[in-house]
């Protein structure tokens, strides 16, 4: 099994929750006591989130690409980056690398294209959802996304406010499940849950739609290439 290269820490919730899930589907495939061979770069997510809020995608980029170039060099096999949102530079990162970046929105557009979905709703940070990098990679993959026309900031700041920081709160959930009943109520056939964190608080038990989790799907996505020969 190649080594899989993980750029995490943004925020650590997430990052765990990949953690888990790529070693419980390397051990659903391999059986017994296997488990992944992984490299991990945390990276503080404090200065990563200010250059956000700043606009300094370029200076964030270079963080970033640095954390590949050091995953690459320790010997990771392939790389992915375990947080949708900093998926805007990843061309940066892309360009650092001469093993595979495994792209977030790929193993997640194949799993809404593979359902039958066309329309689908797109949650996450107000970044994600408001700039094109992540929303035209999804049309570029046949699909039509869909935003909250409304609530995207209280959205946002659920994200950064209480499940970056491992707080799951029963109103956050009821916030999240009236967003997406207003996507369902204007055309979207499911909803991406395009936020690490956001599987935290939704899951299909919860949501009026279905539900791709971009970590799990990513996840599993890592092990299978992995695997590969």
């Amino acid at each position: 099994m190649k080594t899989i290269g993980i750029i995490g820490g943004m925020s650590w919730e997430s990052t765990a929750h990949y953690y888990a899930a790529i070693n419980r589907e390397t051990a659903r495939r391999l059986g017994g006591l296997h488990s992944a061979p992984i490299l991990m770069a945390s990276l503080d997510f404090a200065p990563i989130e200010s250059l956000q809020r700043e606009g300094d995608w370029q200076a964030a980029g270079e963080i970033l690409a640095r954390a590949a170039r050091g995953l690459q060099r320790s010997g990771a096999d392939l790389v992915l980056l375990a947080t949708n949102t900093m998926h805007v530079v990843a061309e940066a990162i892309e360009a650092e690398l001469s093993v595979p970046f495994l792209h977030i929105v790929t193993p997640t557009a194949r799993a809404l294209r593979a359902d039958g979905i066309e329309t689908v709703g797109l949650l996450g940070t107000r970044f994600t959802m408001e700039m094109d990098f992540y929303k035209e990679r999804l049309r570029g993959e046949g699909l039509e996304p869909l935003i909250p026309e409304v609530d995207r900031t209280n959205l946002n700041a659920i994200i950064y406010e209480e499940l970056c920081r491992g707080i799951v709160r029963d109103a956050s959930r009821a916030i999240y499940v009236e967003a997406i009943d207003r996507l369902r109520a204007r055309g979207a056939e499911a909803v991406i849950l395009g936020c690490t964190e956001i599987a935290m608080l939704i899951s299909d038990d919860d949501s009026p739609l279905p539900v791709y989790d971009t970590t799990e799907l990513h996840a599993h996505a890592a092990v299978a290439a992995a695997l590969a020969d």
